[in-house]
């Protein structure tokens, strides 16, 4: 077996934070070979960001041992002021199971600091966790004050409002989505669907077709347009509908041609047609 080289290590670790990849098995590895063949005490203060990127990491795959020990030493180093220390004291607090005092740990970050992002992120994670839908969707809309162009935060926001049945809400994130990622033609099928539920037929026949237009061919979308349209063939405002009912049933009888173990499909849309 080849000998551990920690230059090598120290170098993979760097190189992850640097990418912000969590390759947490990896990164968990390489910290306990460090710590464990005392190599960290010649690594300076470098050593305090590889300390919170492995116990991050421990966290990730169940090591709370190799996560108690880095938090120790961060501990140590910068005492109980330290807002990074307490926001990983948060962590550990949530993997043992004290969530209320994960909770008032990160409540008390964000007293101090309420543009610290880490905290924001652990403290709207264990309010979805903890089923706080409300205290959730608040603290969403904080953060997201501060950090507007968080698709995720965003994604996150839409969906819970989507769940709660809250449309209004949902369609307003995904147009809050769409402006930051306008190519995604994943967000204009989530707007469609959402504006179709709302009962929005000619607003979402024009994402359906925007769909289509990014994305050829999306079955999805192809059966969301052949829906909606449906919905608008005898309606006088929206002129292109039938036009887009039969262009939608031609798409998709062609896709199902080439599935003939779906003969209930076919049989569908050709009666749809006719």
């Amino acid at each position: 077996m080849a000998p551990f080289d920690y230059t090598d290590a120290v170098e993979q670790l760097k190189s992850y934070r640097q990418s912000n990849e969590r390759c947490s098995e990896h990164v968990a590895a390489l910290g306990a070979a460090l710590i464990r063949e005392k190599h960290t005490a010649t690594l300076g203060d470098e050593v305090w960001p590889l300390y919170e990127q492995v116990t991050i990491a421990a966290f990730d795959v169940g090591d709370k041992e190799l996560a108690a020990h880095c938090i120790e030493q961060l501990h140590k180093r910068f005492g109980d002021t330290s807002l990074r220390y307490r926001r990983l004291l948060g962590m550990q607090h949530e993997a043992n199971g004290r969530l209320e005092e994960a909770q008032r740990v990160y409540d008390e970050i964000l007293a101090e600091d309420e543009t610290n992002m880490p905290a924001s992120k652990r403290q709207i994670a264990l309010l979805k966790t903890r089923n706080k839908t409300g205290e959730m969707i608040q603290a969403l809309t904080q953060y997201l004050d501060t950090y507007y162009d968080d698709f995720e935060a965003w994604l996150e926001l839409c969906d819970v409002y989507t769940m709660n049945h809250d449309y209004d809400q949902a369609a307003y994130c995904c147009e809050e989505m769409i402006l930051l990622q306008p190519t995604n033609h994943v967000l204009f099928l989530k707007y469609a669907e959402i504006l179709y539920t709302k009962r929005h037929y000619a607003l979402a026949l024009k994402h359906y077709c925007k769909v289509l237009d990014l994305c050829p061919d999306h079955t999805r979308a192809l059966y969301g347009m052949h829906l909606t349209a449906s919905k608008l063939l005898n309606d006088a405002s929206a002129p292109h509908a039938k036009a887009l009912h039969a262009l939608a049933t031609e798409r998709l009888l062609d896709v199902y041609r080439h599935q003939p173990n779906q003969p209930s499909a076919q049989a569908y849309l050709s009666t749809t047609s006719s």
